[in-house]
C-alpha cells in the first residue's frame, strides 16, 4: 500500500516540481533585471520556499537542529555530507537569512530551467572538477566574494551524493582555498540525516513519510586553527552525527 502511495504522491510532487522551477525561472529573471541582486534574490528565496513545502506532499518532515548561535555579520562556509538534490532548497530556505551560495560542477550551468539560472546569477560558483585549475581560480575568487559580501559559502566535499547515508571521503581542496580567501570566516559544520531515503528507489518513486534533519553544529573561526587541525575536526564533527 505504501508503494503505490509513493507512485501517486510522486505524480503529484513532480508535476508540481516541474511547475515552480518553470514559474520561477522566469520571476528570477524579472527580479535580475529588475531589482537586481536583492529582486533576484526575493524570487529565489521564495522558489526554494516553493520546493521545499513541496516535500511535505510526501509525508516528508523537515527539522532544522542548531543549538550555537550562527555568528552575524561575517563569512560563513557551511561544510556538509550530502544526500539527496533535495538537500538544496531546505538549507536555501531555512538560512535565507545568511545569502547561502554553493560551490556546484560545472555541468548544472546549463539547461534546467531556475536552477541554472540561479547557479550562474545568484552568486554561486560553478567548478570543472575535471579542470583543477579552473576550479581553484573559481573557489579563490568565490572565497573573496564571500568575504566582502558576509556571505554564506556552502560546500559539500565528498564531490558527489552518497545513495546510501555513509559519508564518501572529504576532499580539503574546497575548503582549504575558501578558508584562505575568506580569512574572516567561520567554518559551521552541517550533518544531513536521513534526505537520501528519499530516493531510496531512484528518481522515480519517492519514498513517503520520511523524517529529514540538518543538524548546525558549532561555528569554528577559520583562523583559530591551523588548516589540517580544522580540516579533521570539521569532518570528524560531521561523519559522527550522521545515523
Amino acid at each position: 500500500m505504501k508503494k503505490v502511495l509513493s507512485y501517486f504522491l510522486s505524480v503529484i510532487f513532480y508535476l508540481l516540481f516541474g511547475s515552480i522551477l518553470l514559474i520561477f525561472h522566469v520571476l528570477q529573471w524579472l527580479g535580475h533585471n529588475l531589482g537586481k541582486y536583492r529582486g533576484h534574490k526575493i524570487a529565489v528565496d521564495l522558489m526554494n520556499g516553493a520546493l521545499t513545502s513541496i516535500l511535505y506532499v510526501l509525508g516528508t518532515r523537515i527539522k532544522f537542529i542548531s543549538k550555537y548561535p550562527i555568528p552575524e555579520n561575517v563569512p560563513l562556509i557551511i561544510v556538509s555530507n550530502h544526500q539527496s538534490l533535495n538537500d538544496i532548497s531546505p538549507i536555501s530556505w531555512f538560512l535565507r537569512k545568511y545569502h547561502p551560495k554553493f560551490v556546484s560542477k560545472v555541468e548544472l550551468g546549463k539547461g534546467i530551467p531556475s536552477v541554472s539560472y540561479n547557479l550562474t546569477h545568484g552568486g554561486s560558483v560553478l567548478i570543472d572538477r575535471k579542470d583543477s585549475v579552473q576550479a581553484i581560480a573559481a573557489l579563490e575568487e568565490f572565497g573573496q566574494y564571500i568575504e566582502k559580501n558576509n556571505y554564506s559559502a556552502v560546500i559539500f566535499p565528498e564531490g558527489t551524493r552518497s545513495k546510501d547515508g555513509i559519508p564518501k571521503r572529504f576532499s580539503e581542496n574546497g575548503l582549504r582555498t575558501l578558508t584562505k580567501f575568506a580569512p574572516s570566516a567561520y567554518v559551521i559544520p552541517m550533518t544531513i540525516n536521513n534526505c537520501w531515503k528519499l530516493n531510496k528507489y531512484g528518481m522515480f518513486p519517492l519514498e513517503v513519510g520520511v523524517k529529514i534533519t540538518f543538524e548546525l553544529h558549532e561555528p569554528i573561526k577559520a583562523a583559530s586553527l591551523e588548516f589540517d587541525k580544522l580540516f579533521e575536526k570539521v569532518e570528524k564533527t560531521i561523519k559522527n552525527a550522521v545515523i
